[in-house]
């Protein structure tokens, strides 16, 4: 990609804080061609009949060759996960893998961990008593989805030092600019060794079966496949979750009249969520996405074999849906976004992410009694598909009980 354009904008470290002036400007454009032959899609309604549409495939083999691949799958011996995979085989790892984890097979799973849940972020938060300054991400955005989705795999909670900076290097693999620091050699290490430990694990379940998707999975899976599972659930399981419970709060600290209402009507934390996920999502654009036929979008034709990436964040506040879209405001009906994609790659942990976002949100700001940011912008994760601050440094003035 060439330095002056719009993609290299927007992967741009300096534009990490707003990039939401940049979606405008390519919003002007609903299908825009970059000069390595990628196109860029970024209006509501074609974002989202792509995203449904057969002829776009989340395999990147089928790319012509020649092109860039951003977010391309790193090698590693080990199956494709199954994000990076179309019907059937699509479907039918997806449907294997959501068997234990939600309807109609499982439909209480995720509601019996409501209650382990809920006394973590008791714990979280009254760990901020005495304290004037905490760290949103490290001391309560972090450890709350980790602890979920060790629960939800049956992967050891204490083993978390061993796979943070394995599922940092995976994260990081698939943004655009990974390339440009040995992001996607890193990646191959993280991924043979985080998949060489969850292979141990998986043959111990298999063994000795406990709770979680892993014993229940072990029988119906082979062992490469469940491998390739539990890497790609390990490692989005909480990373999206963290910048999603960090985009909330600052998104809520910005706005101190949102803020005075959800404090006074606890009952906003749905709709507040929502429009959370709308304004600020955690995963900004999916840049795997392959024509396998040629496409006609907006008066655009998208060769087959040309690399697509689906805008979600811009289309999340395109005007043609969305009434004045810049504006942020959980009381907006019919909030369809796309916070969690759409079509058969719809995310596969949107419930149990809304879960702890609907239990973590509403605590974290009944009990902290906020002071100030105390860095404005904060410091921003580096990856630009899955944008977060890395941290979120706030005053605090005491703990309600």
């Amino acid at each position: 990609m060439t330095s002056g354009s719009i993609v290299a904008q927007i992967t741009d470290y300096a534009n990490r804080p707003d990039p939401y002036p940049l979606y405008a400007q390519l919003r002007r454009t609903p299908v825009r061609r970059e000069d390595d032959g990628t196109y860029l899609v970024s209006t509501y309604y074609e974002v989202r009949s792509l995203a449904n549409d057969p002829r776009l495939s989340n395999d990147t083999s089928n790319r012509s060759p020649g092109y860039a691949r951003p977010g391309q799958p790193v090698e590693s011996g080990l199956p494709t996960s199954f994000i990076f995979t179309d019907p059937p085989l699509h479907d039918r790892l997806r449907d294997t893998i959501n068997r234990p984890f939600g309807p109609p097979h499982s439909p209480r799973f995720l509601d019996s961990l409501r209650g382990e849940l809920a006394r973590v972020v008791t714990e979280l938060l009254d760990a901020f008593e005495g304290r004037d300054e905490v760290d949103i991400v490290e001391d309560f955005a972090y450890p709350l989805p980790v602890t979920a989705i060790c629960r939800v795999l049956g992967v050891p909670r204490d083993d978390e030092p061993r796979f943070h900076g394995w599922a940092d290097a995976l994260a990081s693999s698939i943004d655009p600019r990974a390339g440009d620091d040995g992001g996607p050699e890193k990646a191959q290490r993280a991924r043979q060794e985080l998949g060489a430990y969850l292979a141990d694990l998986i043959e111990a379940r298999r063994r000795h079966p406990g709770p979680g998707m892993l014993s229940a999975l072990a029988p119906d899976m082979a062992p490469a496949d469940l491998e390739a599972t539990a890497v790609l659930l390990l490692v989005a399981g909480h990373e999206t979750t963290v910048n999603a419970i960090t985009n909330t709060t600052l998104t809520l600290l910005h706005h101190p009249d949102v803020l005075d209402r959800f404090q006074k009507d606890p009952d906003l934390a749905v709709p507040l969520v929502e429009e959370v996920l709308r304004y600020e999502p955690p995963v900004q654009f999916v840049p795997w996405t392959t024509a396998l036929a040629d496409i006609d979008v907006a008066g655009t034709t998208i060769p087959r074999g040309s690399p697509v990436w689906l805008m979600l964040a811009a289309a999340n506040r395109d005007p043609r849906r969305f009434e004045d879209p810049e504006r942020f405001d959980p009381t907006r009906r019919d909030n369809e976004h796309l916070g969690f994609y759409t079509g058969i790659h719809y995310c596969f942990g949107a419930p149990l992410a809304r879960m702890e976002l609907h239990m973590a949100v509403p605590e974290l700001f009944r009990r902290v009694m906020f002071s100030r940011l105390l860095e404005d912008p904060p410091p921003y994760r580096a990856n630009a598909v899955l944008r977060g601050p890395r941290h979120l440094p706030v005053a605090i003035e005491g703990l309600m009980a």
